[in-house]
């Protein structure tokens, strides 16, 4: 079994939270042979290579996205497709404040990542989902979960 860990940052601002979310783009061949142009916005993630899921969450977030991540919580573990793919993935969200950042981000050139590093708006971020800009399904449970459970309290 494969198994991923995926996070959904949203800002934390010096008087509360920002409305903000840190998002990748990157080109994906699967989706590009299904012809999309495939580059795909999507949270930070990847495998947990036997690492736990927290810890593997918080290397690749500060990997792709140059931000280091605090108040890490696990929101679920989900199964994508499970009549095809035995892979499991654990979701995580955390928050982030420009203090926090330690890089550049981008991913790892050894391991043949080119990452660009999107901080957006959250009404940005849902209008782009609406209008399927946003077309990762771990990145759309992450937005509506932030949109459920964070972000509607902020209104």
């Amino acid at each position: 079994m494969r198994a991923r860990a995926e996070v959904g940052q949203r800002r934390r601002g010096g008087q509360g939270r920002q409305r903000t979310v840190l998002l990748t783009r990157q080109f994906r061949i699967p989706a590009f042979v299904n012809g999309h142009h495939g580059f795909l916005i999507e949270a930070a993630a990847g495998l947990l290579d036997n690492a736990s899921p927290e810890q593997r969450i918080r290397a690749e977030a500060e990997e792709e996205t140059g931000y280091r991540i605090d108040d890490v919580k696990k929101i679920y573990d989900l199964f994508m497709s499970p009549g095809s793919v035995t892979e499991r993935l654990h979701f995580f969200i955390g928050a982030y404040a420009p203090e926090h950042k330690v890089g550049d981000g981008g991913g790892l050139a050894a391991e043949g990542e080119d990452i660009d590093v999107l901080e957006l708006g959250f009404d940005e971020a849902l209008a782009m989902m609406a209008s399927g800009e946003i077309m990762d399904g771990k990145t759309v449970l992450l937005l509506q979960y932030l949109q459920l459970h964070l972000m509607s309290a902020q209104t």
